[in-house]
């Protein structure tokens, strides 16, 4: 689903730990710390924590799950829903959540969808005052990034490439500075997702263009969504 997802810490040395223990090591380390495609970065006056984020890590069984939660809680961390079996998700859903350090709710799923060799983000639930603005949003981009729109209801969409997937569900209290970023095939696919957005009114938040601070060959373009989530299209090209 995601090339990478980054969220905004309010105490990275706090944050380290939990996802360290959550996620083991990381596989960079540096001004962004990431494990596969989730990151964390230390927020700032022009980057604010990330807010009531729901993340689900994919894991190979049911025990894995249980062993996830009760490390987790065991450590002092709180916990936002036992490991169970979910069925209003799926017949297969088996799940367990637990708080980050700055709230955000992380989860431990196991299903028959899930596939934790391909990504380690399972999915993501935002909430949002307006599921109908956020659908018309990734609509737009969504032929572009390679995903769909498999479930719409006034308070509910559900977006997914297949394996991965996100969702915006209605909350009076959104979710808040969410970076998602979608891996493209190739340099025109970075501009027609830039072109596509901004041509349908949304908020340019960095034109195509190489970003050699990331590595070289990182070609990227950044668009705001309507909940302000800077939201990229990202190739890289290691020829």
């Amino acid at each position: 689903m995601f090339d990478h997802v980054t969220i905004r810490v309010s105490d990275f040395d706090a944050s380290r730990r939990f996802y360290d223990l959550a996620l083991g090591e990381p596989t960079n380390s540096g001004d962004f710390t990431e494990w596969g495609d989730f990151g964390i970065s230390a927020a700032s006056a022009e980057k604010p924590v990330t807010r009531r984020l729901h993340v689900g890590f994919g894991v190979h069984d049911r025990a894995a799950v249980d062993e996830w939660w009760a490390r987790m809680t065991s450590a002092g961390y709180e916990s936002d829903g036992e490991p169970g079996e979910r069925p209003q998700y799926s017949a297969s859903y088996y799940g367990a959540f637990v708080l980050d350090p700055d709230g955000n709710s992380t989860e431990a799923v196991h299903h028959d969808r899930a596939d934790p060799a391909r990504s380690l983000i399972d999915h993501l639930w935002l909430r949002t005052r307006d599921v109908a603005a956020a659908k018309r949003f990734y609509e737009t981009i969504a032929g572009v990034v390679g995903i769909s729109l498999d479930s719409d209801k006034p308070d509910f969409a559900h977006f997914s490439d297949g394996v991965g997937s996100f969702s915006f569900v209605t909350g009076d209290e959104r979710t808040q500075h969410v970076h998602l970023a979608f891996g493209v095939r190739d340099r025109a696919t970075v501009d027609a997702f830039h072109r596509a957005a901004t041509e349908a009114g949304y908020r340019d938040n960095g034109a195509p263009g190489e970003r050699p601070q990331y590595h070289p060959g990182y070609y990227a373009a950044f668009v705001l969504d309507p909940d302000g989530h800077n939201v990229e299209a990202v190739f890289h090209d290691r020829q």
